[in-house]
């Protein structure tokens, strides 16, 4: 799991460079104007996947949703029935979302009430777990 832990530093660092031209921009933005971000931001970001993070972990493709940014993780050397869930769960929930509370890159999203969330499948599409980081979340760094 030390893997999982060094992925997952790679994974924010992903998020930050996908969102760094937003930085300047941190102000509650129009709905429909700020959806147009999201799907642009998906749409260059798919332009580069499958991107490889790290020796386990893979960036499938990234999908707009409203008001909601999603990253699709794939870890390449892993099976569903080989990992515990709940452990590779709990290594990567807390950095995930303290990055998306108190990163300042990820500022336009708190603002905005953007939901970002993470889903990991095993090497062959198999679901694996989804961490989300919402509104709810951001208040608690306020």
């Amino acid at each position: 799991m030390k893997k999982a832990i060094t992925s997952n530093w790679l994974i924010i660092l992903s998020i930050v460079f996908s969102v760094s031209f937003l930085s300047s921009c941190n102000q509650l933005l129009n709905k429909d104007d700020f959806q147009k971000i999201l799907n642009q931001t998906a749409e260059d970001m798919n332009k580069k996947c499958p991107q490889t993070i790290d020796a386990e972990t893979q960036l499938s493709n990234v999908v707009a949703m409203p008001n909601e940014l999603r990253y699709c993780y794939k870890l390449v050397h892993y099976n569903l029935e080989d990992l515990n869930v709940d452990t590779f769960r709990h290594l990567m929930e807390p950095s995930l979302l303290n990055n998306a509370k108190t990163n300042p890159d990820l500022k336009i999203f708190r603002d905005n009430k953007t939901t970002l969330t993470w889903v990991y499948n095993d090497k062959g599409g198999r679901f694996i777990t989804k961490i989300s980081a919402t509104e709810k979340d951001y208040q608690t760094t306020k």
